[in-house]
């Protein structure tokens, strides 16, 4: 069972800024400050460094300061944060999720045919703690994806799957803890071949307008799946907690009596 998410206030509570601002690049959101630094999407390969030497106690703080926001924030208000950066939403359309799960995390990428799943396997053997599988399939329908594929990625303890493509053993999938993400379900499979190609870019969409790069950041939840440019991240990052922080207001507006019309200037 996935935790409550924390309120706004809550959260900026959590996001201990003040302890590390010396000779830190600062960014203002209305009257906070906040430690850019600490919002740089590097700050995610940490999760794979604990006991490493230069994991100092800024960078501890830092990633701890980025995960409790992106544990307490939303798909839409990601996708919410990037079309106001960069006019775009980021989303992945028509992938869903398949077991209701929460999933982020720097990409590793596939492309395979959908008839060999073995490149799937490849993808899981290259990816590390925390990353998450974006894999593309051309073809006709047949699962990349199931039961042993989703048992070997949380014993890895990556993040998810996002398939754009099928997977199959919904009876299990639907049931496990492992974050899956899909466009089709089928019960049929390929074979494991291991033909296709892992972290290489992948151009998405009905006009492949949309290019997922390995390094890249997935955010997925029950309502879809968000793409997030590495170049942008710390932008949108900071953007996010902005958002977060505006419906807060919104909301204590709407409990003094105000209508959401007025709140947003239609009247």
């Amino acid at each position: 069972m996935e935790k409550s998410k924390l309120s706004a206030k809550s959260l900026l509570k959590e996001i201990s800024y003040k302890k590390h601002l010396k000779n830190k690049k600062m960014s203002k959101i209305g009257e906070l400050s906040v430690c850019k630094a600490d919002f740089e999407i590097e700050n995610l390969n940490l999760i794979n460094s604990p006991t490493d030497s230069k994991f100092t106690i800024d960078k501890e703080i830092a990633y701890k300061n980025l995960k409790n926001l992106l544990d307490n924030t939303s798909s839409c208000q990601i996708s919410d944060a990037l079309s106001k950066i960069a006019k775009r939403s980021g989303v992945i359309e028509g992938v869903k999720s398949i077991n209701k799960k929460t999933a982020y995390g720097r990409v590793v990428t596939v492309k395979t045919s959908s008839d060999d799943w073995g490149t799937s396997l490849l993808g899981i053997d290259e990816a590390k703690k925390g990353n998450i599988l974006v894999i593309k399939t051309i073809g006709p329908i047949s699962a990349i994806w199931g039961e042993l594929t989703s048992s070997c990625s949380q014993e890895k303890e990556l993040a998810g799957t996002v398939i754009i493509g099928a997977t199959r053993d919904i009876d299990f999938v639907s049931e496990f803890e492992y974050p899956v993400f899909a466009s089709k379900t089928t019960p049929n499979a390929g074979t494991a071949a291991g033909l296709g190609s892992v972290n290489i870019p992948l151009k998405i969409g009905k006009d492949e307008d949309l290019i997922i790069k390995p390094g890249d950041f997935i955010f997925a939840d029950k309502s879809g799946v968000v793409h997030i440019p590495q170049e942008l991240f710390c932008e949108v990052m900071i953007k996010t907690l902005e958002i977060k922080i505006n419906e807060t207001n919104i909301l204590s507006e709407i409990e003094k009596g105000k209508s959401l019309s007025e709140i947003v200037g239609l009247k």
